[in-house]
């Protein structure tokens, strides 16, 4: 199967920007852009995402809490995640790996190769 629909869920405009250019102008994906977790569980279930990416860090509501908050819908609970963060300490990113993430990808990413890596992510999740 291949990656098609991505829901990225990111509070700050220009990261959320550059991504945008880099999923749908680059990679060629269909995007549904949220501007935080309480705006990502409003349309996820609409859009029926096949990845989600998430920032770790936001108000109101951080990666964690989304991700334990899209877990408890059964029509994306199945969904894999990959969590975006500036924090590269590997305890963190073993944290966010518990929580049931996929991946966890560094801020700041490479614009050119963020598709071809969530697609990678997604080829090698089905295969698990």
């Amino acid at each position: 199967m291949v990656l098609q629909r991505i829901m990225h869920v990111e509070d700050d405009d220009s990261i959320r920007a550059v991504a945008e250019i880099a999923l749908t102008d680059v990679a060629g994906f269909e995007l549904l852009s949220c501007d935080g977790g309480k705006s990502a569980l409003a349309q996820v279930e609409a859009f029926a995402p096949q990845l989600i990416l998430l920032d770790v860090m936001m108000p109101q509501m951080d990666g964690l809490q989304t991700l334990a908050a899209l877990r408890q819908l059964p029509s994306v609970a199945d969904v894999p995640v990959v969590f975006m963060t500036a924090k590269i300490q590997q305890a963190e990113k073993q944290q966010y790996l518990d929580a049931g993430a996929i991946a966890v990808i560094d801020k700041p990413f490479d614009p050119m190769l963020l598709g071809e890596t969530l697609q990678s992510l997604y080829q090698q999740y089905l295969v698990s």
